[in-house]
C-alpha cells in the first residue's frame, strides 16, 4: 500500500517528513550547561541534526531527579544559540508556554500528557512544531485523535512520536509498536519519528531498533545520548554513549542509501 503524502514539518533548516531522514538526539535531562555541551557538540557532528533535553521531567517516582526547570532552559538557550542546533523540550504543563515559547524550537508532550486536552489545546494556539508522544496505553486511534486537538486549534505542526506501549512481558521497559508507524504513514499526513530508548529501556536494543524503525518508514529517530550513561541522573540504562551513537548512525548510514532517505546533517 502507498504511504499518504506527508504534511511535513520545519524547523529552521531542518525538515521532519521530507526526503531525507532526521536524528534527535541529547541527554533525557539537562545536568549542566558543561554537561549539554560536550553532548551537543557531539551528536550534532555524529550526524543529529536536533537536540533533545528535558528541563521539566514528570517522574513516576516523587522522590526523582525533575529536572532544572528554568535555569535548564536558560541553559538550553545558551547551548541552542552557541551550536545553531535546534532544540526540542518537553512541556508539562500549560503554564511553561510563555517561558518556553522563545526558546525551544518543538514542543515535546510526554506519554503522560497525551491525554491532557487542555496542554494540547493550548499548544494548539501557539506557532511552534509539537511533537506528541503515544500515551503508553493509547490505541493509534485515540493518539490521532490527541493529534487532532493541537490541529483543530490552529496549529498543523505536529509531529507524532512512537515510544512504545505498555504489554505485559518484561524483556523490555515498552513494547516498540513498528507496525503502528507503518499504518500511520499509510493512513495520516503526520510525520512520524520514534523513539528507540524508551521504545525498548534496554541499551543494547536502541540500535537494532532504530535500524528497524527506518525500515518501517519512519521519518526520524529520537535517541537518549550521555557522556556517561551510568551517572546519568534520568534513563542511563536506555542512554547511548557517544561512541555506541556513532557506532548507530554508522550503521544507519547504509541502509538509509538503500531507502534512497539519506540522513540530514547540518
Amino acid at each position: 500500500m502507498s504511504q499518504k503524502k506527508c504534511r511535513s514539518v520545519r524547523v529552521g533548516s531542518v525538515e521532519i517528513g521530507g526526503p531525507k531522514f532526521v536524528i534527535i538526539a541529547g541527554p533525557c535531562s539537562v545536568e549542566s550547561e558543561a554537561h549539554l555541551q560536550e553532548t551537543a557538540a557531539q551528536v550534532k557532528k555524529s550526524g543529529a541534526s536536533i537536540l533533545r533535553g528535558g528541563v521539566f521531567k514528570l517522574r513516576t517516582n516523587p522522590q526523582s531527579f525533575q529536572g532544572l526547570g528554568n535555569d535548564g532552559l536558560a541553559v538550553a538557550k545558551r547551548v541552542r544559540d552557541q551550536l545553531n542546533l535546534p532544540i526540542v523540550c518537553e512541556i508539562t504543563d500549560p503554564r511553561q508556554i510563555g517561558d518556553m515559547e522563545s526558546i525551544v524550537d518543538i514542543f515535546q508532550v510526554g506519554s503522560r500528557n497525551m491525554y491532557n486536552y487542555s496542554l494540547l489545546k493550548e499548544l494548539g494556539k501557539t506557532k511552534k512544531p509539537v511533537m506528541l508522544k503515544r500515551g503508553f496505553s493509547a490505541l493509534v486511534e485515540e493518539w490521532v485523535l490527541a493529534a487532532n486537538y493541537i490541529t483543530e486549534g490552529g496549529n498543523a505542526q505536529v509531529i507524532l512520536c512512537e515510544r512504545g506501549i505498555r504489554s505485559f512481558d518484561k524483556i523490555t521497559r515498552n513494547t516498540l509498536d513498528l507496525a503502528s508507524v507503518s499504518y500511520l504513514k499509510q493512513n495520516y499526513e503526520f510525520p512520524v519519528i520514534v523513539d528507540p530508548s524508551h521504545g525498548t529501556g534496554v541499551q543494547s536494543l536502541v540500535t537494532p531498533m532504530s535500524l528497524a524503525a527506518a525500515a518501517a518508514g519512519a521519518d526520524g529517530l529520537l535517541v537518549e545520548v550521555h557522556p556517561n550513561p551510568d551517572k546519568a541522573l534520568s534513563d542511563g540504562f536506555q542512554t547511548l554513549d557517544f561512541k555506541q551513537f556513532d557506532s548507530l548512525v554508522n550503521q544507519l548510514n547504509p541502509l538509509l542509501t538503500v531507502l534512497d532517505r539519506p540522513l540530514l546533517t547540518l
